[in-house]
């Protein structure tokens, strides 16, 4: 079992969990973070560390969130997504945005994506 980023973490992307990671295989893309699961160790340190309550181990991810189990291993290996070994900030509307449901499409799967604006209207960052 690997553990997974869901969607929680979209246009947050808080990085205590990056800190804890004895093995770095946390990768960062344009507004999420993703685990990869071929160097994730299933040691589980990185949950309680997330202030979004994003990660999950793959037995337990919510039934609608399965997919970023896929969505993880994807991006993991996608260009750009570049492993990320210690904390940074999080997006600067990161606690406006922590909770919100239907994130998935505002997800950058590219850094240079032209990303859809927020519900709000407001450009993203």
């Amino acid at each position: 079992m690997t553990y997974v980023v869901t969607e929680n973490c979209i246009r947050c992307k808080y990085t205590d969990c990056v800190d804890v990671c004895p093995v770095d295989c946390f990768r960062e893309g344009p507004n999420m973070l993703v685990i990869a699961p071929d160097e994730c160790i299933d040691c589980g340190v990185c949950v309680p560390e997330c202030p979004a309550d994003a990660i999950f181990g793959e037995d337990d991810v919510p039934p609608d969130q399965r997919d970023f189990i896929i969505l993880n291993a994807e991006l993991a290996r996608a260009p750009g997504w570049r492993p990320l070994v210690r904390t940074i900030l999080p997006l600067p509307d990161a606690d406006i945005w922590n909770g919100k449901p239907g994130k998935r499409e505002l997800l950058g799967r590219n850094w240079t994506d032209n990303l859809p604006q927020p519900p709000t209207g407001k450009p993203m960052r």
